[in-house]
């Protein structure tokens, strides 16, 4: 995978009260961390727990904004292109499996690129987007776990509108909602800025962390150390991360 930046801090272990800390208040305000994903990319399933301990190792001291990035908008011309020669959707099928095999928190399928082959990650980019309009970007992460559960785990096809609608339905948001953010093109309006937002910032691939305002991106399959050091990093030091030439 790309490269990245480590930075090294030492262990968050001071709190802040009021009238004992030193801690600007710049520290104070939540990090913004841009969180790039594709909803078929393996990397991003396996990811898919490193975000959540981050999330309960800084609470609020963080801000997650999850987005878009497209990587599967066509599966089939990306087989073609990449894996032709390495056993098309076989070849990819034993990557998938081979790169997840390390990881107990982020099992695979087998028949996932055997059997079960989506056409396209964009349909549950577009209900991801839908969520956040009619309810919340909270609720929208959460489908988001739900359908890469029901890709990885379940082996189902998460191109097909229909099956995400299932997906949705089980987490309790309400379809008309959904369909009308979907037929108004308002998700494909949120979709499609996702897109050209990850584009204008360079984003290479998922899964990708973009912190201090674009400066910093992290991108692959990072180990958690490396993300909690940079976050760490960021928090206690963001006036010193801005002023370089």
């Amino acid at each position: 995978m790309a490269g990245h930046r480590a930075m090294l801090g030492s262990d968050p272990a001071n709190k802040h009260e009021k009238g004992t800390s030193s801690m600007s208040d710049a520290t104070l305000k939540p990090l913004t961390i841009d969180y790039y994903t594709d909803m078929l990319c393996v990397w991003a399933w396996i990811a898919q727990r490193r975000i959540e301990e981050l999330e309960a190792q800084w609470g609020d001291r963080i801000q997650l904004a999850h987005h878009c990035v497209n990587v599967f908008g066509d599966t089939m011309e990306k087989m073609n292109r990449q894996w032709s020669d390495r056993g098309g959707y076989d070849g990819f099928a034993d990557h998938v499996q081979a790169s997840a095999a390390a990881y107990e928190t982020a099992p695979v399928h087998p028949d996932l690129w055997r059997k079960v082959r989506p056409s396209t990650s964009a349909t549950a980019h577009l209900m991801l987007k839908a969520a956040e309009i009619t309810s919340s970007p909270t609720t929208a992460v959460s489908l988001a776990a739900a359908i890469r559960h029901g890709f990885f785990i379940d082996a189902r096809d998460i191109s097909q509108l229909a099956v995400l609608m299932e997906i949705a339905t089980e987490q309790g948001l309400d379809p008309d909602g959904l369909n009308e953010a979907l037929v108004s093109g308002r998700a494909m309006a949120a979709l499609l800025s996702d897109y050209s937002t990850s584009d204008a910032q360079g984003i290479k691939g998922s899964p990708s962390w973009v912190m201090n305002e674009g400066r910093q991106i992290l991108y692959g399959n990072l180990g958690y150390r490396i993300l909690h050091a940079n976050v760490e990093e960021l928090l206690h030091h963001p006036e010193q991360e801005a002023s370089w030439c």
